[in-house]
C-alpha cells in the first residue's frame, strides 16, 4: 500500500474519554508507522492537554485546539491565537446570556465557576466525548484554573455550557458570522449543553491541508478517524474518512467507512480493514 497520512482525533477514537491508549490500539499505530505510513494527532484538545502515555506512542505531528495549533516533526508550522479583543467581546456576549466558558491558552484552561457546576451535575449522552472528557479531566485532578486567573493574552478557543438551546442560539446570532458553532449532542432534557467557537479560518480540515503541504502529498493520501462534530471538517476533507461506531449520527453519515466504537478498539480493527497493517 502506498504511503498514508493517517489523522486520528484523541477523545472517543483513539482513547475512551481521558482513557490511556490499549495495547491493541497502540500495535497498530505502531505497526503502520513500521509499515511507512504517517502519523498525527487532530485534536480539539489543546497542547498542555495531551497526555505523556499519548505522546509515547510516537507521531510525525499533531494539529491540536481543533486546528488552531499545528506541528510537524516536532516544528511549528501554524499558530493562530484569537486576540484578547476578541476573546472578550464573545465572552461578554455568551455572559450576557447566561452562556457560561472556558478558555483554551497555550499554557492551560481557564474556567468560569457555572461551567464547572454545570459538568458536575451533567449526565452526557453517550456519543458525547467532549462532555464526558471534561467531566474526566475534572475528576482526574487536571488543573483547571478560575478565569480571575486569566492572563488575558489571548487563547485558541472557547468552550461553552449552558442550559438553555436558545440562550446558545442568541449568542450565534452575534457571533456566528466569524466563528463555526460546534454544537455536541444533547438529550431534550438535558440540563447541560455543550460546544465550542472555532474561527472560521481555522479547522481539522485545513489543519490536514497545511500537513500535507509540508510533505508535498496530496489530500486523496490521507484518511482520518474522528468521533464527534469537531471532526466534520477533517471527515470532508479526507481521502478516506472512518467514524467511529459511538460517533454522532451526522458525522457517521459523511463518513466513507464506519468502524468498530472506541471500546472495541475500533482504530485497531479500522487499521486492519484499510490495510494499513
Amino acid at each position: 500500500m502506498d504511503r498514508k497520512l493517517i489523522f486520528l482525533d484523541i477523545d472517543g477514537t483513539l482513547v475512551d474519554a481521558f482513557a490511556k491508549p490499549t495495547e491493541r490500539v497502540v500495535e497498530a499505530l505502531r505497526k503502520a508507522r513500521e509499515n511507512g505510513h504517517l502519523l498525527f494527532l487532530c485534536t480539539g484538545r489543546s497542547m498542555p492537554l495531551i497526555a505523556s502515555d499519548i505522546w509515547e506512542i510516537g507521531f510525525d505531528g499533531v494539529i491540536a485546539s481543533a486546528g488552531g495549533h499545528i506541528e510537524v516533526g516536532g516544528n511549528v508550522v501554524f499558530d493562530s491565537l484569537l486576540p484578547e479583543e476578541t476573546i472578550q467581546e464573545c465572552l461578554s456576549v455568551f455572559h450576557a446570556h447566561e452562556v457560561y466558558c472556558r478558555i483554551e491558552t497555550p499554557e492551560g484552561i481557564y474556567s468560569d465557576t457555572q461551567m464547572q457546576e454545570l459538568l458536575e451535575d451533567a449526565c452526557p449522552d453517550p456519543s458525547n466525548s467532549e462532555l464526558i472528557r471534561m467531566q474526566k479531566e475534572l475528576k482526574s485532578g487536571v488543573r483547571i484554573r478560575s478565569y480571575e486567573e486569566y492572563p488575558c493574552q489571548g487563547a485558541y478557543k472557547i468552550c461553552f455550557t449552558s442550559k438553555k438551546v436558545s440562550a446558545i442560539e442568541e449568542t450565534e446570532r452575534s457571533l456566528g458570522d466569524r466563528f463555526k458553532f460546534v454544537m455536541y449532542p444533547y438529550a431534550a432534557n438535558m440540563a447541560c449543553i455543550n460546544g465550542e467557537i472555532i474561527p472560521n479560518e481555522v479547522d481539522k480540515g485545513k489543519g490536514m491541508e497545511l500537513v500535507c503541504q509540508q510533505f508535498g502529498a496530496s489530500l486523496e493520501d490521507t484518511i482520518a478517524f474522528g468521533d464527534s462534530m469537531n471532526d466534520y471538517e477533517m471527515m470532508e476533507t479526507a481521502g478516506i474518512s472512518v467514524a467511529m461506531g459511538n460517533a454522532c449520527e451526522e458525522l457517521k453519515s459523511v463518513a466513507d467507512v464506519v468502524c468498530k466504537t472506541v471500546k472495541e478498539d475500533g482504530v485497531y480493527y479500522g487499521f486492519q480493514r484499510l490495510g494499513l497493517i
